[in-house]
């Protein structure tokens, strides 16, 4: 009696290469299947969330049983543009914002410049390593180290300037700007970093050989390279100094920024708080239009 041939098993792996191949041959499916889970991810939890705050935002809450009552209404966002207190907040927030973006391209750009073109090539892992250390640790953690910096007449900064005869900072806008420009300094950096490590050192070597300035040449060669590197980072700088509010807490004294006033509204008004939430956003999106029109983010 004749054994029957055996069966081939097919070869190991065949369905997963006939799979590559299918989804190769199909870009837009390969594509689908990437950004479907995040895409998901972001309408669910981030737009969602946005569209819950749009609408609570138009509803009121009764006055003896302190609910949200949703009939739709204009008064919160009445109140809000009424009051001379709010849009006092609003531009004292939207200052703070500009002057934090501000001191992180002071202070990122030559650091950026640095690691990238003058650091020697083996020291910038280290370096880059070091300006990403400090987002390992607690925000609340450095802030109130920076709590003792600012403090007044004891703080470090008071003792360091003590012997000019020039008083410390304590506790108000100012620490507020130094507190979150140190917190968000590394999301400056890292762009612009990225930027100038792209760009090719020819340029500069170029800029040198015509007889420009080394002031000349970061002025008319390297920051208009870097320049949506730039904005860039300011979108991070701006946008989370734009929506803090436990720095303005813990250093502010009695700086009230959007953020608090939105802490402190939230549980008894809930309406009333998202619509506070809303300004904040209006101005991010009149942010983001005005750096797309810029063309700045165009190159990135």
């Amino acid at each position: 009696m004749v054994d029957p041939p055996p069966v081939e098993e097919p070869a190991r792996g065949s369905h997963e290469r006939r799979l590559s191949a299918a989804l190769f041959r199909r870009p837009r499916v390969r594509l689908a299947a990437l950004l479907t889970l995040p895409t998901a991810w972001l309408v669910l939890v981030y737009l969602a969330a946005l569209a819950s705050l749009l609408a609570t935002a138009f509803f009121s809450v009764d006055e003896f049983t302190n609910e949200v009552v949703r009939t739709f209404t204009w008064q919160n966002l009445v109140d809000v543009l009424s009051e001379p207190a709010y849009l006092q907040a609003t531009a004292r927030t939207v200052g703070i914002a500009a002057a934090v973006t501000v001191g992180c391209v002071l202070l990122g750009f030559p650091m950026a410049f640095y690691m990238a073109k003058v650091a020697p090539a083996r020291w910038r892992n280290l370096l880059l390593a070091l300006v990403v250390t400090p987002l390992w640790a607690s925000y609340l953690v450095k802030i109130y180290a920076w709590q003792a910096m600012v403090q007044p007449e004891t703080g470090v900064l008071a003792w360091m300037l003590q012997p000019f005869g020039l008083p410390g900072p304590g506790y108000g806008i100012t620490a507020t700007v130094l507190t979150l420009t140190y917190l968000w300094l590394p999301y400056m950096i890292l762009p612009v970093y990225a930027g100038l490590e792209r760009m090719p050192d020819s340029l500069i070597d170029a800029s040198g050989d015509l007889g420009a300035h080394p002031a000349r040449t970061v002025r008319s060669v390297v920051v208009p390279v870097v320049y949506p590197s730039i904005v860039a980072g300011s979108v991070f700088t701006f946008s989370l100094s734009l929506g803090d509010y436990i720095t303005a807490q813990i250093v502010g004294g009695r700086t009230q920024m959007l953020g608090t006033i939105v802490y402190q509204n939230y549980t008894s008004s809930l309406p009333f708080a998202a619509a506070v939430a809303l300004l904040p956003v209006a101005v991010m999106v009149v942010y983001l239009m005005l750096v797309r029109r810029t063309g700045a983010l165009d190159n990135l």
